[in-house]
C-alpha cells in the first residue's frame, strides 16, 4: 500500500496533464473493463498504468470507475500496460505498440492469497466511502461493541444516534427506515428496532447512511435510510468464527458465523444465544393544576429478564458464471419478563396524604420467521443485471400483564388490580425485481417493488370489582390493519468528465386500512372522537422524484448535491386506538385518523481524502408536511382515587422544518493512533394546533461523537468512544442533554486466531434521560434510565479464517446491494 501512494500521486499529476492535452490531435484513448475473475464483478478504483518504453520516467494512467471501466487519453507510442487492484494479482502487456486508440476489452483479476494477508490491516480501520447517493461506513475492528448488539454498534456511525430506549435517529430525525441487506427483515424488526438488540455487534461488515436516498429505495422514512450489511465470508472451504460474552449486570452471549463454500454453492449459516438481566429505572415529580392530589412524586425500578435465540441458515447456489439462486430462512425467538415496581408519594398541599406501590408484571414471548428467495443474473460482462427477490416474513407476539396497586399509608387498600392480555401476529410479504442496463458512462435502471403487509392486534382488558372482588371484562377488542405498498421506479445516471449524476423518479400507491371490533365500540368512539372513523380506508398516489449530483473537483475531493421526496405512514401504536395500561394515570392512545407525512429533503455535501486524514461535511434543509406529534391532553376523567388521568396522543400538524449541518473527521496520524470525531447541529420548527392548542415550537440541539484507538506493546489495543447529546425541547417537553463514555481492551492470542476483549458501556452511568413537561393542567419534572453501567468480557475464536479476512476489500458476488451506478440497494 505505502508503495502503491507515491505512484497514485504521480498518476494524478500524469492524468491532470493529459486531460488538459485533450482537443489535440496527436492523442489516442486507451480503454477497457476490469472485472473480478471469480465473480465477475466490477472492480472499482483498480489502476491502470501505462510506462514508455523508450521513456521509463513517462508514466500516465487512470482508475476503473464504478463500473469497472476505466478510458485514458494519451500519446501514441510503445507501452508496457498493467492493471493493479490492492489484494489482487496485476495484469501484464508489455512492449505494445499503440498508435490508434485501442480497448483492451474485459480484464479479469484474481484475488493473490499472498498479498492478502498484508492488506488485511484495512479492516481494521473505520472508513467511508462517498457514492452518488448515500455514504458507506465499512465497521472497522471496534473493540468497544465487543459482546454487544447493532444498537450499540450504531451509536457509533456519524450521522447517527441511539437514545435511552433504544430508538433510532438519523440527524436528531426518528423517522429512519432501517433494513438489512438492502431489504425490510425481520431481524430489524417490524415497526421497533428491539430485535436488532438481539443482533451481535461484530455481524456489521458496513452500514449505508442514505439520507439522499435515490428512486430504487421505498420512499418510507422522512429522515432517510439506515442499511446494516452484514458479513458474508466469500473464501472456499468450511470456516467461521465462535463468539462467547459473559457481563455484568449479568449478560451472558454465544454466537456462530458458519460458513461453506465450494465452487457450486455456499452454505451460511448463523446462531445466537443471549441471555441478560438489565436493570433500569427513574422517577417522575408530579404536580397537577386540579383533582384530589397536589403533587405525586414516583420512584421506578425496573427488573428485566430477556432470553433470545436466533437461528439462520441461507444457500447460494451459482447456477452458471454468471447466475445465482439464494434461498435462506430465519428464526427468532424470544423470551422476556419485566417487572416494574413503582412507589409513589401523594400529596395534598405539602402533607403526604398517602402512599402506594404499583407493581407491573409483564411476561413477553416473541417469534419471528422469515423465508426469502433471491435469484441474480449477471446477463453480460459489462454490467448488465437482473434481479427478482421473494421474501415472506411473520412475526407474532403474546404479552400478558399482571398490574397490582396497593396503598401503604394510611391503609393497606387494594387500589387496582388487572389482567392484560395483548397479541399482535403481522404476515409481510416482499416481491421485488430490478433491471440494470450499462451504456458506456451512463446507466439506466427499473424495477417494481410490492409490500403487502397485514397485522392483528387482539386487546383484552380484565379489572377487579373493588366492591365485589370479581374479575370484570372492560375490555374485549381487535384492531387489524392492513398497509399494502406498489412502486414502479426508473433512474438513469452518467457521467461526463468529473461531473456524475443520477435522477429517478418512483410512483408508490399505498392503500391504508383498519378494522376494528370491540364490545363496547361506543365508548371507544367517545374516547378517540367521534369525529374520527375507526375503520377507514385510505388510497395515497404519489410521485416520488430523486436528483443526485456529485462533482469530482479532484481524485481525494469531491462535492455532492442530494434531492429527494419522502414519505411517513403511520404504523403500529401510532394508530391503534386501544389505550395502553402501563399507567391508570398516563395513558398512551393512538389515533387511526393520522394521514402520512410528505417531506422534501436537500443535501449539500463535501468530501476531502488526504492520506492520513478523511474529512466529510454537509449541509442539509428538509420541510415535512402533516407531521406526526406526540402531545398531552387531560382526559376529563379521574382514578378511583380521584387522580387526573392524562393521555398522549399522535396528531397530523402541518409542518416541521429542519436545517442543519455536520462535519466529521477520519485521521489515522500513525500505525498506534486512530481518531474519528463527528459533529451534527442541527435546528427545527413545528407549526400546527389541536383541540385549540398551539403546539408551534423551535427547537436548535446537537450531538457530538469522539473515538480514539490506540495500539500499546505487546500489540494491545485501548479503544476510547464519548457521546454527548445537547439539549432539544419541543412544544411542552425540555430534555437535557446526556453524555456517555466507552471504554474496551482487546489482545489477540493463540497465533492471532483468538482475540480477548474487555469493554464497559456507559463507564460513568450517566447515559440518563432527564426531561421537563409542561402544560396547563400539569407538570412533571422526570428521569429514565433504560440501562445502567456494563462490564462485559468476550472471546472470539476464528478457524480456517485470519484475523480481519471478513472485511477486505474485495468485492463478492453476493454484493448486489452494491449496485451499481452510484451504489446502493433497494
Amino acid at each position: 500500500m505505502k508503495k502503491l501512494l507515491p505512484l497514485l500521486l504521480v498518476l494524478s499529476t500524469t492524468l491532470t496533464f493529459a486531460q488538459r492535452s485533450r482537443g489535440t490531435s496527436n492523442i489516442v484513448t486507451v480503454s477497457g473493463t476490469v472485472l473480478d475473475k471469480e465473480y465477475n464483478e466490477p472492480l472499482e478504483y483498480a489502476t491502470l498504468i501505462l510506462q514508455s518504453v523508450n521513456n521509463p520516467e513517462k508514466v500516465t494512467g487512470g482508475i476503473t470507475d464504478i463500473n469497472g471501466k476505466f478510458s485514458v487519453e494519451t500519446e501514441p507510442g510503445m507501452y508496457n500496460i498493467r492493471v493493479e487492484y490492492i489484494s489482487y494479482n496485476t495484469y501484464r502487456l508489455d512492449s505494445q505498440n499503440i498508435t490508434a486508440s485501442k480497448n483492451l476489452g474485459t480484464i479479469k483479476l484474481g484475488i493473490n492469497v499472498e498479498q492478502l494477508e498484508a492488506v488485511e490491516v484495512v479492516g481494521e480501520k473505520t472508513t467511508v466511502e462517498v457514492r452518488l447517493d448515500k455514504k458507506i461506513y465499512n465497521i472497522g475492528k471496534d473493540i468497544t461493541t465487543s459482546g454487544a448488539t447493532v444498537t450499540d454498534a450504531l451509536n457509533n456511525v456519524p450521522s447517527v444516534s441511539v437514545d435511552v430506549e433504544g430508538g433510532i435517529s438519523l440527524r436528531g430525525n426518528e423517522n429512519v427506515r432501517i433494513l438489512i441487506n438492502g431489504r425490510p427483515s425481520a431481524l430489524a424488526g417490524f415497526g421497533s428496532t428491539d430485535a436488532l438488540r438481539q443482533i451481535p455487534a461484530d455481524a456489521i461488515d458496513k452500514v449505508e447512511v442514505i439520507t439522499s436516498p435515490s428512486a430504487r429505495y421505498d420512499a418510507e422514512g422522512t429522515a432517510g435510510i439506515l442499511n446494516i450489511i452484514l458479513k458474508k465470508e466469500k473464501t472456499l472451504g468450511f470456516n467461521g468464527t465462535i463468539n462467547t460474552t459473559i457481563g455484568y449486570p449479568t449478560a451472558s452471549q454465544i454466537s456462530s458465523n458458519l460458513n461453506l463454500r465450494t465452487d457450486k454453492f455456499n452454505i451460511f449459516n448463523t446462531l445466537g444465544f443471549s441471555y441478560r438481566q438489565p436493570p433500569g429505572g427513574g422517577f417522575a415529580d408530579n404536580t397537577y393544576a386540579n383533582g384530589d392530589f397536589d403533587r405525586i412524586i414516583e420512584d421506578r425500578n425496573i427488573e428485566r429478564e430477556n432470553l433470545s435465540f436466533n437461528f439462520n441458515i441461507g444457500m447460494e447456489y451459482f447456477l452458471t458464471d454468471k447466475s445465482s439462486v439464494t434461498a435462506g430462512y430465519f428464526a427468532r425467538i424470544s423470551d422476556g419478563t419485566d417487572v416494574t415496581e413503582n412507589l409513589s408519594r401523594r400529596f395534598v398541599g405539602t402533607d403526604i396524604a398517602s402512599r402506594t406501590i404499583r407493581t407491573e408484571d409483564e411476561r413477553e414471548d416473541d417469534k419471528s420467521n422469515q423465508i426469502s428467495l433471491n435469484y441474480i443474473n449477471r446477463l453480460d460482462d459489462d454490467g448488465q443485471k437482473l434481479t427478482a427477490d421473494l421474501q415472506y416474513s411473520f412475526d407474532k407476539e403474546d404479552i400478558f400483564t399482571v398490574i397490582q396497586e396497593n396503598n401503604t399509608f394510611p391503609n393497606n387498600d387494594l387500589l387496582a388490580f388487572e389482567n392484560i392480555n395483548e397479541k399482535e401476529k403481522q404476515k409481510e410479504f416482499l416481491f421485488q425485481a430490478d433491471y440494470v442496463l450499462p451504456m458506456g458512462d451512463a446507466q439506466f435502471e427499473a424495477g417494481y417493488r410490492g409490500n403487502f403487509e397485514v397485522t392483528d392486534n387482539p386487546f383484552k382488558l380484565e379489572t377487579e370489582d373493588l366492591d365485589t372482588g370479581e374479575l370484570v371484562l372492560r375490555q374485549d377488542n381487535n384492531f387489524k390493519y392492513t398497509e399494502n405498498v406498489n412502486a414502479l421506479y426508473t433512474q438513469y445516471g452518467n457521467k461526463y468528465g468529473k461531473f456524475s449524476f443520477l435522477a429517478g423518479l418512483r410512483l408508490e400507491n399505498t392503500q391504508l386500512k383498519g378494522e376494528l371490533t370491540s364490545f363496547d365500540l361506543e365508548a371507544l368512539q367517545e374516547s378517540i372522537g367521534e369525529d374520527i372513523d375507526l375503520n377507514f380506508d385510505k388510497n395515497y398516489l404519489g410521485l416520488f422524484p430523486t436528483l443526485n449530483l456529485i462533482f469530482e473537483i479532484a481524485e481525494r475531493e469531491n462535492i455532492t448535491l442530494g434531492y429527494n421526496r419522502r414519505i411517513n405512514r403511520p404504523r403500529g401504536w401510532y394508530i391503534n386506538p386501544f389505550p395502553s395500561r402501563s399507567s391508570r394515570t398516563n395513558i398512551f392512545q393512538g389515533n387511526p385518523d393520522l394521514d402520512p407525512a410528505f417531506a422534501n429533503a436537500y443535501d449539500l455535501g463535501y468530501l476531502k481524502r488526504w492520506e492520513k486524514l478523511t474529512f466529510t461535511s454537509s449541509i442539509y434543509y428538509q420541510k415535512e408536511t402533516n407531521s406526526f406529534e406526540r402531545v398531552q391532553e387531560e382526559t376529563g376523567e379521574l382514578t378511583e382515587d380521584g387522580i387526573r388521568i392524562i393521555r398522549t396522543v399522535p396528531i397530523n400538524l402541518s409542518t416541521n422544518e429542519r436545517i442543519g449541518a455536520e462535519a466529521g473527521i477520519l485521521y489515522n496520524p500513525t500505525k498506534w493512533l486512530r481518531l474519528n470525531y463527528s459533529f451534527n447541529f442541527f435546528q427545527f420548527s413545528t407549526e400546527g394546533a389541536f383541540n385549540g392548542v398551539d403546539y408551534g415550537a423551535q427547537n436548535t440541539s446537537w450531538f457530538t461523537r469522539f473515538s480514539s484507538k490506540v495500539t500499546l506493546p505487546g500489540k494491545l489495543e485501548w479503544q476510547t468512544n464519548a457521546f454527548y447529546s445537547g439539549p432539544s425541547n419541543n412544544a411542552q417537553t425540555k430534555n437535557e442533554g446526556i453524555f456517555s463514555l466507552n471504554l474496551a481492551f482487546s489482545k489477540d492470542i493463540m497465533g492471532d486466531k483468538g482475540t480477548l476483549a474487555f469493554n464497559v458501556s456507559d463507564l460513568l452511568n450517566s447515559r440518563k434521560r432527564r426531561s421537563f413537561t409542561e402544560t396547563d393542567f400539569f407538570t412533571s419534572d422526570s428521569e429514565f434510565q433504560w440501562r445502567q453501567r456494563q462490564f462485559n468480557l468476550s472471546f472470539v475464536y476464528r478457524f480456517n479464517q485470519p484475523k480481519g479476512k471478513q472485511n477486505n476489500q474485495r468485492r463478492g458476488g453476493d454484493d448486489d446491494d452494491e449496485r451499481d451506478y452510484g451504489g446502493g440497494s433497494k
